[in-house]
């Protein structure tokens, strides 16, 4: 999959294409109903498949307090539209020269001029252009006179019948720990990317050593508590330049734990993974993930170091039950 990320990049007389738009933050369930036709309609028609996206999300720039915490790193989105069998995706940089932008200014140079698009595919919310004035309703008035059809994906609903699929839904669970609803609307463990940062070295000491991330890890972080889940350490991305179907790297299973220690008084919020049987790991300065699987209970106070063991080796043991993970002899 080609990625560019100017406009400029996009290779003269390109197209025709079915494009898609939107910023596809967690590349959810719904993002991936209106991806799947969006290569659908390439597929049928002979024509190349686009989605347009942006870096950062626009809110970040015009409104930065109201700015969403990401789903995903932008690496890790490409990958999850990579596996859509797109065969490109434009990402804009979002500016606030761009922000300005036309909603028909938009359509012309980017879709129309730019892609060669003759079906746009979006879902029913797709807003764009200056103040979010273009609409559905402004796409298919441009695009009979540009020479593009539209095809309106209708929303997804979750599995409680009441909420359609979308990032803020996805948030919103997994901000109350809901870590198995927000992977029914993402279609996948949520996951959380950051580095491997020295801790107080208290899990080395009780035997659990654990991978600290750093506090600017990407992605949004669950509720305190533990879970279960898995460390990632991800492998090839692709060469420069394009993007392939990605290599999952290395996925070990892991009790993940949310919160400040308050059995220590810590006071720093902190996302650590243990993985489970493993004390001779060194990841420190390495980029690794972390994927929440199923919360396992709250995070809780301990009298004593006896009872927290007791309890840590009750959570690994229910990790592997959660897991699937062997027991070992």
């Amino acid at each position: 999959m080609h990625v560019w990320r100017e406009l400029s990049e996009v290779p003269p007389g390109f197209g025709p294409s079915a494009v898609t738009i939107g910023n596809f933050d967690g590349v959810h369930r719904g993002h991936l109903a209106v991806l799947d036709r969006t290569v659908q309609a390439a597929v049928a028609h002979g024509w190349r498949s686009v989605a347009i996206t942006f870096a950062p999300h626009p809110l970040a720039v015009l409104h930065p307090e109201r700015a969403p915490q990401p789903l995903s790193t932008v690496e890790h989105r490409l990958e999850l539209l990579a596996d859509t069998g797109l065969d490109a995706v434009l990402m804009l940089p979002f500016t606030p020269e761009l922000a300005q932008w036309s909603p028909r200014r938009f359509v012309q140079e980017v879709m129309a001029d730019a892609l060669g698009a003759r079906e746009v595919v979006v879902g029913s919310d797709t807003r764009f252009g200056r103040r979010n004035a273009g609409d559905i309703g402004t796409l298919r008035e441009l695009g009979s006179e540009l020479g593009f059809s539209v095809d309106e994906v209708a929303d997804r609903l979750a599995a409680d019948g009441a909420r359609r699929w979308s990032s803020t839904l996805a948030r919103e669970l997994i901000a109350s720990g809901e870590v198995v609803e927000a992977a029914d609307v993402l279609g996948r463990p949520h996951r959380v990317t950051g580095v491997v940062v020295h801790g107080d070295h208290r899990g080395r000491e009780l035997g659990f050593p654990t991978a600290n991330m750093t506090a600017d890890a990407i992605g949004a972080v669950p509720s305190d508590g533990v879970y279960a889940g898995w460390l990632v350490r991800p492998g090839a991305n692709g060469e420069p330049g394009a993007c392939s179907r990605h290599d999952t790297g290395e996925r070990l299973p892991a009790a993940i734990s949310v919160g400040t220690n308050p059995t220590f008084d810590g006071e720093e919020r902190r996302v650590e993974a243990y993985v489970l049987g493993r004390t001779d790991l060194d990841l420190y300065g390495e980029r690794v993930a972390v994927e929440f699987v199923e919360r396992l209970r709250p995070t809780l106070r301990f009298d004593g170091i006896a009872s927290l063991i007791d309890q840590m080796n009750a959570d690994v043991a229910r990790c592997r039950e959660v897991l699937g993970v062997n027991t070992p002899a």
